[in-house]
């Protein structure tokens, strides 16, 4: 999720209740690809105060509304209780339950070599670490500093309790998403080959993190089976395993793996492209004209991908040839209550983003299948910046609203209500920085945010809508 501030990106929690999406056409339908219904231009278009306005943060580095506050719960350079240094560039990341209702957070680190990785300047940190647990070491001074970190949080006091490096040895882990079974699934949002003068392994995979709170780190084993591309996030059905995923590239894929075991990624799989049913090689991406319907279900097929580690970086070109749909940089990616949101951060006229919702078939993955195919549909492409400007992670709060991180160097933290009405949350006001992993806790008190350029996580807490029913 490297902002587009920094490079030319424009740039994760068990979810609940997304069916809003369909209240968020209904009311934002009138911003279309060239004007509103009514005749407005979309720069009239108001967004509410749900909360109140921002209050200064006199600190100037988060406003919030009046009754929120916040916490920086880590910081990068900080000494972990494993005596390694917690990253730079957090990223996405999720919540699970643990033990005398402590929180255990789960975070990427997007890092490439020369960054500040766990180990420090000079490597030397590595030492304190089994080689085996360490996917790629790198080649000479230059270390794979990517991976995850695991956070073990008191909610009551905010305290860091336990912080520990769990994945080690990857690149670029930019997000992923939570299995049901209670992993995380960390994904390397690049493609490089092993062998060269930097690494000593492939990189482009994803790995599994369980979600402990006990200090070690994951085996490093990378799930080739779900392909080698510049993986972004991935959404899984709780009902059949089955595995979605995002890919970010301007060209980029929906890809589907069918897990040969139900809960067990390791053991291979069938890894598929999503196209339209009837519409060979369709492009998505809306930038000319609007071709793809909003509000519209297309029903859609499955087509099989080999040769899934792609030596030459491919697996996208050979999809969208056999007839797979081509998308504008999917990036956020969440699956609750039967249904699988996916947003592209540059699709649309103005490339503002979008976002769609696949509905799975009854018989998703099986023969009978095309029986009743899953549906696809374009909810939200309001070529509107005074909305949202490139949303990349995104969450749903307890009461439902959608709370979205913006990838640009002035960030807001925005909500979107089931009836489509926007309202401003927070605002990155101390930093040159996109947001990114929200993602609240399992009691729904506390919302995690990172402040990627900074190396900040914060907790936000505060007057949550229906906060009184979410019990202690």
């Amino acid at each position: 999720m490297l902002s587009r501030f920094y490079s030319n990106r424009a740039s994760l929690s068990a979810l609940t209740g997304l069916h809003f999406f369909r209240g968020i056409f209904l009311a934002l339908l009138f911003c279309t690809l060239v004007s509103c219904k009514d005749g407005r231009p979309p720069s009239e278009v108001v967004l509410f105060e749900k909360y109140g306005p921002l209050v200064k943060d006199p600190a100037g580095i988060f406003d919030l509304p009046e009754g929120f506050t916040y916490k920086i719960i880590s910081r990068s350079g900080e000494v972990m209780s494993d005596g390694l240094l917690t990253p730079a560039k957090p990223d996405g990341m999720s919540s699970f339950p643990g033990k005398q209702e402590r929180i255990i957070l789960v975070r990427n680190h997007e890092l490439m070599p020369t960054q500040a990785g766990p180990f420090g300047a000079d490597g030397e940190g590595a030492a304190k670490v089994p080689e085996s647990k360490i996917y790629d070491k790198g080649k000479g001074a230059l270390l794979c500093p990517g991976g995850t970190t695991t956070l073990v949080i008191n909610e009551e006091t905010l305290e860091v309790e336990r912080s520990f490096l769990s994945l080690a040895g990857t690149l670029n882990n930019c997000s992923g998403g939570p299995t049901p079974w209670g992993s995380w699934i960390s994904s390397e949002e690049i493609v490089v080959d092993g062998g060269s003068s930097i690494y000593q392994k492939n990189h482009g995979y994803n790995f599994e993190v369980p979600a402990t709170e006990t200090i070690g780190l994951a085996e490093p084993i990378p799930l080739k089976a779900m392909g080698r591309f510049r993986h972004e996030a991935v959404g899984v059905d709780p009902l059949t395993s089955i595995v979605y995923q995002t890919e970010d590239m301007e060209d980029g894929l929906i890809y589907r793996y069918i897990p040969n075991q139900a809960g067990q990624l390791q053991q291979g799989g069938r890894l598929q492209a999503l196209a339209i049913k009837g519409l060979k090689s369709f492009d998505t991406r809306n930038w000319e004209k609007p071709a793809f319907p909003h509000n519209e279900p297309l029903a859609v097929e499955w087509i099989d991908l080999d040769q899934v580690d792609a030596p030459a970086n491919d697996l996208r070109f050979r999809g969208f040839n056999q007839g797979a749909a081509v998308f504008a940089r999917g990036e956020g990616m969440w699956f609750q209550n039967q249904e699988c949101y996916f947003a592209c951060t540059s699709g649309g006229r103005k490339k503002l983003g979008q976002i769609f919702r696949y509905i799975p078939s009854p018989y998703e993955g099986t023969q009978r299948e095309q029986e009743q195919p899953g549906t696809l549909e374009l909810f939200l492409e309001p070529d509107n910046s005074a909305l949202v400007r490139w949303a990349d992670n995104l969450t749903v709060a307890p009461w439902g609203d959608l709370i979205v991180c913006e990838d640009n160097p002035s960030p807001y933290l925005l909500g979107v209500t089931h009836d489509g009405r926007l309202y401003k949350l927070g605002r990155n006001v101390g930093f040159e920085s996109e947001l990114t992993g929200c993602v609240f806790s399992p009691s729904g008190h506390t919302l995690f945010v990172n402040v990627q350029q900074a190396g900040l996580t914060i907790a936000i807490q505060g007057p949550w809508e229906g906060e009184a029913s979410l019990g202690p």
